[in-house]
């Protein structure tokens, strides 16, 4: 095995120095990088819907839950890596970090591969499924099956950027997706307005720019000279390293997964409705959307990884601490963010398509959701603290629980009721409520300290 170091000169050390600035030190490039990476999907649709027109932005639209619904769950799974990381950071475990790494980039390589050679052949089962209406399915389709093919390179870009926010380096993440996010707008215009490739130029462009920031990360872990280098002679599946990983990341995956599927079950209710304008309208609800939660699940992946290395400094009190500083934070963010959007939200729908209809559907979708948006602090935050002490079923449950379960009870049987944009618009803020109040009951029960002393 290849000679490692303990150096720390671009890392974040969360047990030590004063707590809130620690954590919107980590957080700031966190959201910064979040933001950027949402403007992959979020250019798509902008471009689409000025260039390609309605019927192709509700295409693309109905492909978002669909998309995330996959890279959730390896998003979890990262999470899983991310607390292993930075528990062995913590504890100064550096041949088990070292471990860690190899393990979680061979992983993300082999399964990334397989499951892109899924979906792409389940992709007309799922678009039929949603009851995509015949104008969408057709664009959604092509857009889907490029997306997929390069499902690989993210989730190496993923696993590889959790490695680094694991050992407190947000900063590189950051840099390599606003050098990927300007590369995709640049090539979302070529190849839409000047080659006229349509929306299979989008998909295109979105997997080079995702392959752009894989190299870019991977080639970081190569030429580090701490901990968690990247020695690809070394590349090995380590079964104790993968089933910690998975004992944390796969209750992660699972929820995360089958919260996204959930989402898709919502669209699949707005695709009922049988309108392209109104899924045009939910297109550019959602990925506004995508943006409004950003802080707070910014928030929450600081708070894995501060009580992760906490955790492992057997730091309990001030891993609390912290927690409690990063929910306060969070909920205060989130309530100024959801004030600006209920004042420019119809500014912020004509980026997207300047169809009257589909503003007034689009503005419709985000004034109903923004009085509820601030319980999404509760919920990332709780359960990205919960998950760096090594509870991941707990969220899990809760989250299942909140955004499957409860909100595709409410949608079934409020749709016999009345079928219409607001019941359908409502299902996204039912899952929050329940979801912040449930896991701040289970939060307030747990028992970090006696786990610690276990150990």
């Amino acid at each position: 095995m290849s000679k490692i170091t303990s150096g720390r000169k671009s890392n974040i050390d969360m047990t030590q120095g004063v707590i809130w600035k620690q954590l919107v030190l980590f957080a700031i490039p966190l959201i910064m990088g979040n933001i950027f990476q949402q403007l992959y999907n979020t250019v798509d649709s902008i471009v689409v819907g000025n260039y390609l027109g309605t019927s192709a932005l509700a295409a693309v639209g109905a492909t978002t839950a669909i998309c995330n619904t996959l890279v959730n769950f390896f998003n979890g799974i990262s999470i899983g890596a991310g607390v292993v990381i930075s528990t062995c950071f913590g504890s100064r475990n550096h041949e088990k970090l070292h471990e860690a790494v190899e393990t979680t980039i061979l992983f993300a390589v082999i399964v990334g591969c397989f499951v892109s050679l899924i979906s792409v052949w389940v992709v007309p089962l799922m678009l039929k499924w949603m009851s995509t209406p015949d104008d969408v399915i057709g664009p959604a389709g092509e857009y889907l099956k490029i997306y997929f093919a390069g499902v690989p390179v993210l989730f190496l870009y993923n696993m590889s950027s959790a490695i680094l926010r694991a050992v407190g380096d947000t900063k590189r993440p950051l840099n390599f997706l606003i050098i990927s996010s300007c590369l995709n707008i640049a090539l979302d215009i070529l190849f839409v307005a000047k080659f006229g490739w349509g929306i299979s130029g989008v998909a295109i462009a979105t997997v080079i720019a995702e392959a752009v920031s894989a190299a870019l990360a991977c080639s970081t872990l190569m030429r580090t000279k701490e901990a968690h280098r990247l020695v690809l002679r070394d590349l090995h599946i380590n079964k104790s390293c993968l089933g910690e990983i998975f004992r944390i990341g796969l209750p992660a995956g699972v929820q995360q997964g089958l919260t996204a599927f959930s989402n898709a079950l919502v669209q699949s209710y707005v695709n009922g409705l049988g309108s392209s304008i109104i899924m045009a309208g939910w297109s550019c609800h959602s990925k506004i959307d995508q943006f409004a939660i950003l802080p707070a699940q910014s928030m929450g992946q600081a708070a894995t990884t501060f009580v992760g290395q906490n955790l492992g400094a057997k730091n309990v009190k001030r891993a609390r601490d912290g927690v409690k500083q990063a929910v306060f934070m969070g909920v205060g963010v989130l309530i100024c963010i959801s004030g600006a959007m209920a004042i420019s939200a119809r500014s912020l729908v004509s980026l997207f398509n300047q169809d009257p209809d589909v503003l007034h559907y689009g503005t419709l979708f985000i004034l109903m959701t923004v009085p509820f948006r601030f319980c999404s602090s509760f919920n990332q935050i709780l359960a990205g603290s919960l998950r760096g002490s090594g509870d991941a079923k707990g969220p899990m449950c809760i989250m299942l629980f909140s955004f499957v379960v409860c909100r595709q009870i409410y949608l079934f049987f409020v749709t016999k009721i009345a079928f219409n944009e607001y019941t359908v618009g409502m299902g996204y803020p039912v899952g929050w409520i329940v979801c912040a109040i449930l896991s701040f009951l289970y939060y307030r029960r747990s028992r970090w300290e006696e786990k610690v002393k276990e150990d």
